[in-house]
């Protein structure tokens, strides 16, 4: 193995580390074993993490909807950070959150973006001007100075990862930038997610069903067709249509179906399930808390996602779950291949649309 980036000596010294990331669920579902690891290497250094919202805008009227970003509740919940900064959302916060971070005086600053790294090489350096600066890089074309220049500000770089070819799953991604960071073996048994929900949760998601008139013996299945970009989203239409058509099996007649919303699509959700009368339909978000999310999936026997933390929280509380996806992102496949199927899309660069109804059903009625 290569000499560690990190330095040895300067780990064994230092007593705090900042951690810079544009976490999504799906990135904190594995990454998350690799701080644990951290942790236990290295017990003196406190952990802080600076989660980075790419969504940043000066519109106000957004700014409640970011503040309200459910993974905060869960790297706030999971006790391994001493400080996290958490409100980059907006541009003014985003100044105040810098001035926070350099009058800490990193003596290590850890960059995980892997969009605009450029960028967050800048940024890592500004957050800590005589720190040792690690950062994602990649290759850069001869005349694109900025980029230059940026990277030279780092004082070590991970390379970036090609998506394709690799034949790599990204727990096993993020678990080689640990070790080339820090030297920290992670091996294949201790990369697989996992959540701590507690009682408390889960039984005010048992509660909240028994309010909807759903028994607690009564089979449950989670469907889940929102993302955050357009090209790996189902339309919530397909989603109804399949809850119907799986009525029709055996195995699923008495089942009730719970529809996963994010809040700012509720409305669009009650309007579409609204003609619906069987009964069976539940609307579904997580509009108080992240846990809430982990808790209802715990309680169902089957988990239908399109490619989103969805999929990845389902081998998490350990559901079988049949998961929607592109082929241009083999890295993301959940984990757990024993309890997931995994639907793809029939082009390279095809939308997840090109998923029909039809081959869900295949795939559940050769199951049943």
């Amino acid at each position: 193995m290569a000499e560690q980036l990190v330095p040895s000596a300067l780990l064994r010294k230092a007593d705090k580390i900042l951690f810079v990331a544009h976490l999504a669920l799906g990135d904190f579902t594995y990454m998350q074993n690799c701080f644990r690891a951290f942790a236990r290497a290295f017990p003196h250094i406190r952990m802080h993490l600076w989660v980075d919202e790419v969504r940043r805008t000066p519109d106000a009227s957004q700014w409640e909807h970011l503040r309200k970003y459910a993974l905060y509740d869960w790297v706030k919940a999971c006790g391994m950070f001493d400080k996290i900064y958490d409100q980059t959302y907006s541009p003014q916060l985003y100044k105040q959150s810098i001035d926070e971070a350099r009058a800490e005086h990193y003596p290590i600053v850890v960059s995980f973006a892997v969009l605009r790294r450029h960028l967050y090489a800048e940024l890592a350096r500004k957050l800590s001007p005589q720190g040792f600066i690690v950062a994602q890089k990649k290759r850069v074309r001869l005349l694109d100075i900025r980029k230059h220049l940026a990277y030279r500000k780092l004082d070590a770089f991970v390379p970036a990862y090609a998506a394709t070819g690799q034949g790599q799953h990204i727990s096993a991604i993020y678990a080689g930038w640990f070790e080339s960071l820090f030297g920290i073996a992670i091996p294949e048994s201790e990369r697989f997610p996992y959540l701590d929900v507690s009682a408390q949760w889960q039984q005010r998601a048992r509660a909240d069903l028994r309010a909807q008139g759903v028994a607690d013996d009564a089979p449950l299945v989670f469907l889940n067709a929102f993302s955050k970009s357009e090209e790996r989203s189902w339309p919530l239409q397909r989603m109804v249509e399949l809850a119907g058509r799986m009525r029709n099996l055996e195995k699923w007649r008495d089942a009730h179906f719970i529809l996963n919303v994010v809040p700012e699509k509720l409305a669009q959700a009650r309007s579409v399930i609204a003609a619906d009368q069987s009964g069976k339909l539940r609307l579904f978000s997580a509009e108080e808390n992240f846990f809430q999310l982990p808790a209802v999936l715990s309680l169902c026997s089957l988990i239908v996602s399109v490619e989103t933390a969805v999929m990845h929280l389902a081998n998490a509380v350990h559901v079988p779950v049949v998961a929607l996806m592109r082929q241009t992102s083999p890295e993301w496949t959940p984990i757990d291949a024993a309890n997931s199927t995994v639907l793809s899309v029939k082009t390279r660069k095809g939308w997840l649309t090109e998923i029909s109804v039809d081959d869900v059903m295949a795939v559940l009625t050769r199951d049943a």
